[in-house]
């Protein structure tokens, strides 16, 4: 221990017992800003101008082949602007807005986009002095001189308006005012702020930016993921606003809206009648208001009337229904309209400018066993033994801080874990692999080589005095990598190689943890914003991608580990628009109670919305201990989300499945079976969330997006688009409520196939072996119904293949083969199959055939909702003509027919024909 960290020691105790303190007694909002103590939030909603100052000087307006550019006038500053507005792909707009005469770049995160949005054709339909009408499709635009203003419509219904109320804010940059005393000066937080005994120093001045954003008939407005509140966004008339900044809160509370670990600045709009999306490419800390009205046109005074008519607006308009306002502290305006007009149509075009997640490798969809911490190698070897003696499958183990050496990454502990490799290669044999924790601090100590060569090289975040920033984390004294700096990634990326991070290999994967990052001698437990990264950018500039830059960074690690040839899975905690690329993430540090596991639904839901599907929450409960209902509820209701992993804080008791009464340990077991007999599905939709950006889970309105009922409604859940589920939340249930959506729909009980016909809430028997869930009418789902220890084990074992017909008699799904780890896949090597049932025959066709080099095949076809009519079923292989009768049974209390041993290659075409 050198000298430096044993002076500081009694500090970082300090800090450490205090952070621990705070774990125990809960959230203490008091170390959180509100928007009144943020001076760029304060400023931004005392604005209420009686009209926008702005407007379009006409002489500058140029329409090119991708857009119009001109300058824009503030009228009471006299300061111009250059903005851009241009016309993408599917259905999208881009606006940016950036000041004319540059005295400073502002940050812009472009590294959020999946690359430069292709352009769409367009055509100038009317130039006047008041407007500028633009066609792209079914598309209007018109861009509104004095004062500025943007109408969207999809055909002719208006769906967002820009700068509608007038509140468009661009705080240029100033000189500091001389001859002004700094009380007056800082008073509204433009140069200097302080919180708590924290300062942060503002050399260049107020740089905030703003926009209001209007969705006329729109009812609901969903996203801004992360925060532990409902789905569906509230009205913040009388609140704070949702707030976006990174943030390490624990046992965060619930149905509040302050910010959390990641941010993710997109919103969808829905109505009956359309829905549309407001993407704010924004990486500064944001606040966002939410105002919902539902007068109707005629409601509105005539001063308002009046209002429209001198704003130039040629089309009536209803009153808005509801408005956002999004604040962000600096950053150009930089925003993308994305004009559906349903949900799914949304989340393509916002998948297009973000991307989708690569399809993971099939282990990270199984079940994930972890806690702070196992202590040693032995106790990694017995709790994996442990799965095996109780016949619990398990495809991962983790590693929490523990297992490093004095909490230095990329090491190992030379007592406890020795010998990394033999139980590494221990846990792979039985097809299990690991993960270990890496945070983004890096203890200094002259001891250890990444701290040295840091320090050497400058790849540390900066202080505002320019030297290498000293924050407080689990080592102690802590330095931070600048990931901006290209030699920084450079080193960073390199050091997952097993020659620097020695003990570890190909079947090591990686937790990027603690990245928003967190600082516990930090203003509200992170980095102070006057901190400054490569660039000269300030860490208020790019706070909330920092922990994004760390997971791309891992994860082009990963790929070059493995000379490309092995698919990456990460977990991150910290996240930012466009995340999805490289990882999965989790919602954070939960509680083991009732209320934390009904949250973790909505809160996954809303990440789906924002672009992340691989979302998870700890089952169990982080910190504290849950009961047994509690727990194996948690595992009913974990094994139907995408992330499925336990985890519990250091100081709980351990609650490895087994060591409660044989019935609760034989729930979790069959839980985590009916996870890993559902694999094929959650791959097969993982791979549609691929080629379509559809979430893999989604709400109920983004499927019945006309169905008002379901508008609200986020207990329950959809994975892709044919199996629901209403998770049980409530302890000592005997009956649950379950919305039925959809009209003509048949939903069949996936355990006992039971049909559901009624649109609308049903209350359901309830009991504690499984939570319910229902197979939609009309779809084909795929499961593998033999268990093994490990999923990967599974991968050429037989299918089974549900089909559960809707009331017309037909059924169609898909199936999605390739070799679960490799990327060959990008070079053809699976197959995609469709699943026909119509006219009583089931057929399987190619897709894309691709080359599928699997061994799997069909064993057992069990048709639901089917009259007693057939007495024979033969199987035709497309590719050999030949023909076999199969063996028939029917349920008739359930109007099942089962169909056992087509025995046909996955690879083939085939048809099952019913007589």
């Amino acid at each position: 221990m050198n000298a430096s960290f044993t002076f500081r020691f009694p500090v970082f105790s300090i800090c450490l017992f205090l952070f621990l303190y705070q774990a125990v007694q809960g959230m203490d909002k008091s170390k959180y800003r509100n928007c009144d103590q943020t001076g760029f939030c304060r400023r931004a909603r005392n604005f209420k101008p009686e009209k926008s100052a702005f407007e379009i000087i006409s002489d500058t307006v140029n329409v090119t082949s991708t857009g119009v550019e001109g300058s824009l006038l503030n009228s009471e500053t006299l300061v111009t602007y250059n903005f851009l507005l241009q016309f993408l792909a599917d259905a999208t707009i881009r606006l940016r807005i950036n000041e004319e005469k540059v005295v400073r770049h502002r940050y812009q995160p472009l590294q959020a986009l999946v690359a430069e949005p292709a352009q769409n054709s367009f055509e100038l339909v009317e130039q006047s002095s008041t407007q500028l009408v633009f066609k792209m499709e079914s598309n209007k635009i018109i861009m509104y001189v004095k004062p500025f203003k943007i109408e969207c419509y999809n055909k002719d219904e208006l769906v967002i308006v820009a700068n509608d109320f007038g509140r468009f804010i661009f705080e240029h940059h100033r000189p500091k005012p001389e001859g002004v005393g700094d009380e007056e000066l800082n008073k509204n937080g433009e140069w200097e702020e302080r919180f708590h005994e924290h300062s942060d120093t503002k050399p260049f001045g107020p740089m905030s930016v703003a926009m209001d954003f209007s969705f006329p008939s729109a009812t609901h407005v969903y996203g801004l993921a992360s925060h532990a509140d409902d789905l569906a966004l509230k009205s913040t008339s009388k609140d704070d606003p949702y707030r976006l900044y990174n943030t390490d809160v624990f046992e965060y509370e619930l149905y509040i809206k302050t910010s959390l670990y990641g941010a993710i600045p997109f919103l969808i709009s829905h109505g009956v009648n359309n829905s549309a999306g407001v993407f704010w490419l924004n990486a500064a800390e944001t606040w966002i208001d939410i105002d919902k009205q539902f007068d109707s046109p005629a409601s509105s005074t005539v001063v308002e009337q009046l209002v429209n008519l001198v704003s130039g607006s040629s089309t009536p308009k209803p009153q808005s229904a509801v408005n956002a306002f999004f604040m962000s502290e600096t950053g150009i305006y930089d925003v993308f309209f994305t004009l559906g007009p349903r949900p799914y149509d949304v989340m393509r075009q916002y998948s297009r400018l973000t991307g989708t997640a690569p399809l993971p490798p099939y282990f990270s969809l199984g079940y994930h066993q972890s806690r702070w911490n196992y202590v040693d190698q032995q106790d990694v070897k017995t709790v994996a033994e442990n799965f095996d003696v109780n016949d619990i499958p398990m495809d991962v183990m983790w590693l929490d801080i523990e297992y490093t050496h004095e909490k230095k990454y990329f090491t190992w502990d030379p007592t406890k874990f020795s010998e990394p490799i033999d139980m590494i290669n221990a846990l792979s044999t039985k097809g299990r692999k690991l993960v270990t924790i890496i945070d983004p601090h890096i203890k200094r100590d002259t001891g250890y080589w990444v701290h040295n060569d840091a320090t050497q090289k400058g790849l540390y975040v900066k202080n505002r005095d320019r030297n290498d920033y000293d924050g407080w984390c689990w080592p102690g004294s802590s330095g931070y990598l600048d990931f901006l700096n290209p030699e920084t990634a450079s080193y960073y990326s390199n050091s997952y190689s097993p020659e620097v991070f020695k003990g570890s290999n190909n079947d090591v994967y990686i937790w990027n943890d603690m990245n928003e990052p967190s600082v516990f001698s930090g203003p509200e437990g992170t980095m102070p914003k006057d901190n400054v990264h490569h660039g000269e950018w300030e860490h208020r500039d790019i706070h909330n991608i920092y922990g994004f830059f760390q997971i791309m960074l891992t994860y082009d690690g990963l790929v070059k580990r493995s000379n490309g040839q092995k698919r990456p899975f990460i977990l991150t905690r910290s996240f930012f628009a466009g995340i999805q690329r490289y990882g999965a993430m989790w919602t954070g540090d939960n509680l083991a109670d009732w209320e934390h596991l009904k949250i973790s639904v909505p809160m996954c839901l809303s990440m789906a919305i924002g672009g992340v599907s691989f979302c998870g929450a700890d089952v169990g409960g982080f910190f504290k201990n849950p009961d047994p209902q509690l727990l194996y509820r948690w595992y009913q209701t974990g094994i139907y989300l995408p992330f499925f992993r336990a985890h519990a804080h250091i100081d709980t008791k351990r609650r490895e499945p087994w060591l409660f009464d044989k019935d609760v340990t034989k729930k979790i077991r069959e839980a985590i079976r009916e996870r890993q007999a559902m694999m094929p599905f959650w791959y097969t939709v993982f791979y549609e969330h691929s080629k379509t950006g559809a979430p893999v889970i989604r709400p109920l309105f983004m499927e019945f997006p006309t169905e008002t009922a379901t508008f609200d409604i986020d207990n329950e859940l959809l994975i892709g688009n044919s199996i629901l589920v209403r998770p049980i939340a409530e302890p000592d249930v005997s009956h649950a409520d379950v919305y039925f959506p959809g009209t003509n729909e048949i939903w069949y009980n996936k355990h006992t196939f039971q049909q559901y016909k009624q649109n609308g809430v049903v209350s359901v028997p309830v009991t504690s072996d499984n939570v319910p869930v229902y197979i939609r009418g009309g779809h084909v789902v795929p499961f593998r119904n033999r268990i093994r220890r490990s999923a990967i084990l599974t991968l050429n074992d037989p299918y089974t293949l549900l089909v559960a017909l809707d009331a017309n008699g037909t059924a169609f799904g898909h199936l999605y083969v390739d070799d679960g780890d490799s990327f060959e896949y990008r070079n053809g090597k699976y197959c995609h199959l469709r699943f026909v049932y119509l006219n009583n025959q089931l057929m399987s066709q190619f897709v894309d055939k691709g080359r599928c080099e699997s061994k799997a095949w069909i064993e057992k076809v069990i048709i639901v909702g089917i009259p007693n009519l057939f007495r024979k079923a033969i199987i035709a292989s497309h590719s050999s003509g030949n023909q076999d009768e199969l063996e028939l049974s029917y349920n008739t209390a359930v109007s099942t027919l089962t169909i056992r041993k087509p025995a046909v290659p996955v690879n083939e075409e085939w048809t099952i024909s019913l007589h």
